[in-house]
């Protein structure tokens, strides 16, 4: 008797959902989000409504594309669901979803299923001009303990800028992203990858307290990180070409200031969105010592740099997903990847990087090892 209660107040909630969009912003017990394909949208032919184990379910289909729930707006607070991810690879669970280009993105790598210690079990990341920017945001994954053959519970809480998710165990969190990345701050729910989901439940405005602002930058006081550049426009590169200097600025090259974003992260993606063709962008920042002296400089890339001083090259380098070449962590921007030594000479010092990307997301960090001696124009 209970579940046919729950299945009427879904068709209910949803009747009214049809005539008006729903909005998070008032606390409310929770609307039960009813898995009817009147209610969603799946153009790929992806999906079927049916029963499963004896409940309501959605089951998403292997096939590409999103699941996309209709007339329906969310922003802050709670979203609770079972869900078996049978997917081999990715399953995938979209809030605040505008589009296939502007959502923020949790999901599962299923081959983790059992493996409560594979570090990249659940991941998030935010979608920008149809960019996923997974391999700029190494540090949002982590453990989790979950099956791909019976039903698991997840829970995820939006405030603002920050997200909380569990899974299975709702006393301790299995991600927590103190700064979600993406362009939008409201849209509908999607799923992607084949799974089996039931029991969904949008609960307005109740975040458990989690704050609105965002979280602490874990560098934001580190003084070494080089956080303001000057940036060209892109250029394509031929597909026969992998560098030439031929592509250097010329005088008329006109020249933009770019900041760090968290964790002194130049994102080009965010600037400079998506693009279907490899491209080349130039950087360059003024660096004054007061000595003939050598600094390690740490640098985070995607996905090939090179590296100048003073007109002269100084290292070249490429982090390709996949390949044997690709740096440490597999292949993603971190300040991880590299580190290699600046012979700076007294005075003025013009540091240039040419950075390529045709591959996810389009970043550059960098961090000398101190400041001693040195400042910045």
């Amino acid at each position: 008797m209970k579940k046919l209660i729950l299945v009427a107040l879904s068709a209910i909630t949803f009747a009214a959902l049809g005539q008006k969009k729903a909005r998070t912003t008032e606390k409310d017990s929770g609307n039960w989000i009813a898995l009817t394909a009147e209610h969603w949208d799946a153009p790929g032919a992806n999906a079927e409504f049916t029963t499963y184990d004896g409940r309501p379910a959605l089951k998403v289909l292997p096939k590409p594309g999103q699941v996309v729930l209709k007339n329906t707006v969310f922003s802050n607070g709670t979203i609770e669901f079972d869900y078996i991810p049978t997917d081999q690879r990715f399953a995938s669970f979209y809030f605040r979803y505008k589009d296939s280009k502007e959502t923020e993105l949790f999901y599962f790598r299923t081959h983790r299923a059992g493996d409560s210690t594979g570090i990249e079990a659940v991941q998030y990341t935010p979608a920008i001009d149809g960019v996923n920017l997974w391999d700029l945001l190494p540090h949002y994954q982590g453990k989790a303990n979950f099956q791909n053959k019976t039903w698991n519970h997840v829970k995820l809480i939006a405030s603002g800028y920050q997200l909380r998710v569990f899974v299975n165990d709702m006393q301790r969190p299995t991600m927590e992203v103190p700064r979600m990345e993406g362009n939008i701050s409201e849209g509908t729910l999607a799923f992607e990858g084949e799974g089996i989901v039931s029991n969904l439940v949008i609960k307005p405005g109740q975040t458990e307290g989690l704050p609105a602002y965002e979280g602490t930058d874990p560098v934001a006081h580190d003084p070494r990180y080089l956080r303001k550049w000057q940036v060209s426009q892109p250029a394509a590169l031929p597909k026969n070409v992998d560098f030439s200097i031929d592509y250097a600025p010329k005088a008329e090259t006109m020249w933009e200031t770019i900041w760090a974003e968290r964790r002194g992260m130049m994102n080009l993606t965010r600037k400079f969105g998506m693009s279907k063709e490899r491209r080349l962008v130039w950087m360059k920042v003024n660096i004054n010592s007061k000595t003939d002296q050598k600094k390690k400089i740490a640098m985070g890339f995607s996905d090939d740099v090179w590296v100048f001083l003073n007109g002269r090259y100084l290292y070249v380098d490429k982090n390709t997903f996949g390949a044997p070449i690709m740096k440490e962590p597999a292949g993603r921007c971190s300040i991880e990847n590299t580190a290699f030594i600046i012979p700076f000479k007294a005075g003025k010092n013009e540091l240039m990087v040419a950075l390529a990307n045709d591959f996810y997301g389009w970043a550059l960090i960098a961090r000398l090892e101190d400041m001693d001696g040195l400042t910045f124009e």
